[in-house]
């Protein structure tokens, strides 16, 4: 096999890897209990919370990852509150079911200002990606005023 060969064949191998490691990067499954779902959204909310204590230091790949890690844990919150979900641990209010839509609005606020951090922190862009962490922390101290005990 020639070298011209085995280099397609590599650059064939490391594109399907990238592909299918897109896909299996968000393998998000929904809480089957609500036990699961207070467990899940206790650990994702705690985990937002790390990133975002540490953020505001991050740059190039770090704070890519930092805002894709938060856009797609935004992207979840919704489902991490099925209804029925206060039960051991949890801190949620009957408010997040009765007002679900400014619930669900609150969290694609958080979701859409994290895609623009991510933007921004490919671009290298400092103070939009700043912007974006102001905006994330402002969807988190609405949703826990509104929603959380």
């Amino acid at each position: 096999m020639s070298i011209k060969k085995i280099s397609a064949m590599a650059v064939a191998g490391l594109m399907t890897l990238g592909v299918v490691a897109a896909f299996a990067q968000d393998a998000f499954v929904a809480p089957a209990t609500p036990e699961e779902a207070v467990t899940a959204r206790i650990a994702l909310m705690k985990e937002d919370g790390g990133i975002l204590r540490s953020a505001g230091n991050l740059t190039g790949a770090e704070a890519v990852a930092a805002m894709t890690t938060l856009q797609t844990n935004y992207s979840h919150i919704p489902a991490l509150f099925p209804e029925g979900s206060i039960v051991g641990e949890s801190k949620a209010l009957p408010a997040i079911w009765e007002n679900w839509d400014a619930f669900v609005a609150i969290a694609k606020t958080g979701e859409d200002a994290a895609a623009a951090g991510l933007a921004a922190a490919e671009a290298g862009d400092a103070a939009g990606y700043a912007a974006a962490l102001q905006a994330i922390g402002a969807t988190c101290g609405a949703c826990h005023q509104q929603f959380r005990s």
